[in-house]
């Protein structure tokens, strides 16, 4: 018999969760919001997820210790671009230093004067429903109002703290 899982028990609880989900794949998605001051803020996140779509709903997390919370606690839209393959570097761009994500000239304002990064997979437009701040970090619960489509590409995943692409075919 091939045992599958160790067999000592981790009762850290932090420990236990990290190592779990770095054996989870995450898809990569960026957000991105306004500033009451009206300047982008944006970042990377893997735990962006559908809701349900009917009504069609999403949500993420984001810590509330982060550089984007303070702008993004009072933002009442929001925009999701999906990430594929050919966004590698986005993805890098936005988990890295804040004040260097919206130096480039790769995004423009869209709907709701969001920023939108035009090169992306898709990009859904949403309404902040709720926050749900737990503990030190935030569940945000978006009713998605538009969204649309770029040009198709591999999703770009996120593993073992590294970035993948799924196999060319279906299992």
């Amino acid at each position: 018999m091939i045992r599958m899982l160790e067999n000592k028990l981790n009762l850290d609880a932090s420990e236990a969760l990290k190592n779990a989900f770095r054996r989870h794949a995450s898809g990569v998605a960026v957000i991105t919001a306004l500033n009451p001051n009206g300047t982008p803020l944006g970042f990377t996140a893997t735990s962006m997820t559908s809701l349900g779509s009917n009504p069609a709903l999403l949500t993420f997390n984001v810590a509330r210790g982060s550089s984007s919370w303070p702008g993004l606690s009072s933002s009442s839209h929001i925009a999701v671009h999906m990430l594929g393959e050919r966004n590698l570097e986005l993805s890098k761009k936005m988990a890295a230093d804040h004040t260097q994500r919206f130096i480039q000239k790769d995004w423009e304002f869209q709907e709701f004067g969001l920023p939108v990064f035009v090169d992306v997979t898709a990009v859904l437009f949403g309404k902040v429903r709720d926050i749900h701040s737990i503990e030190m970090n935030a569940i945000f619960v978006v009713d998605v109002v538009s969204g649309k489509i770029g040009a198709e590409d591999r999703a770009l995943l996120y593993n073992q703290r590294g970035y993948f692409t799924p196999s060319h075919s279906p299992l």
